[in-house]
């Protein structure tokens, strides 16, 4: 496993260059980052075990480093987050199932052609 508090700093300290070299790429992204706040349909503790259910699906550590530190300043129990990684295993499992209906269309469609 990894040491999310590494991946943490790792991440800040290379998207501080970043930043650097595309600030408004990076603006563009904390604008979009906190357009949840100010609306404020959904409260954080949500807001966040979406984001975590999202990193799963996209598979991004840096996203899931995050949001999982998020999640424990909020104070959102393990059973919160076991219930939204379930909903993210469950639209994986369910994307697999569409896309393996793809492949069958794809086999019957190239056999016909």
């Amino acid at each position: 496993m990894l040491d999310w508090k590494q991946t943490i700093q790792e991440n800040g300290a290379r998207l501080k260059e970043l930043a650097q070299r595309t600030p408004d790429t990076l603006r563009g992204a904390a604008l979009m980052a906190g357009a949840g706040a100010k609306t404020n349909h959904l409260d954080a503790k949500v807001r966040e075990l979406i984001a975590l259910a999202v990193a799963v699906t996209t598979r991004c550590d840096g996203c899931i480093a995050h949001h999982a530190s998020q999640a424990v300043k909020l104070g959102i129990s393990d059973d919160e987050i076991a219930e939204a990684l379930g909903v993210a295993i469950d639209l994986n499992a369910g994307a697999a199932m569409v896309y393996s209906a793809h492949v069958l269309d794809a086999v019957d469609r190239l056999k016909n052609s």
